[in-house]
């Protein structure tokens, strides 16, 4: 049993991080960023934590991966959007990236800041 154990231990810690990737803690840690840009002083602040929203639901592949800015889930999988099987749950990530996308974009904080709140509720579980 204890071999079996080792066994097992060394066979997880072997496995490539995309091969242990989950699309529902992604999402998780795309909806804090979203939180933390609704939150955020500054347009600056919004901005960023939204552009480390949409890295993490789309991943370094994905659409819209801005490569000069953090990406939160780099450790975690391929992005929450190429994670996520579920295809009700993939519309809801696609809305959230659509969402966080117009908060990127928009230069007044008011909206952006709203923006980053309907992502953040877009993607509660």
């Amino acid at each position: 049993m204890r071999f079996m154990s080792f066994a097992l231990a060394g066979a997880l810690a072997a496995m490539p991080i995309a091969a242990l990737a989950d699309g529902a803690s992604e999402a998780v840690t795309a909806q804090t960023h979203a939180q933390l840009a609704a939150g955020a002083s500054d347009l600056a602040g919004v901005h960023m934590h939204l552009h480390h929203t949409v890295n993490c639901l789309v991943g370094p592949n994905g659409k819209g991966f801005d490569a000069k800015e953090m990406n939160p889930c780099a450790n975690a999988g391929n992005g929450a959007i190429p994670d996520t099987k579920d295809p009700a749950r993939l519309k809801v990530l696609n809305d959230a990236v659509v969402l966080a996308e117009s908060g990127i974009s928009d230069d007044d904080l008011t909206a952006a800041r709203k923006a980053a709140a309907d992502t953040a509720s877009k993607l509660k579980p």
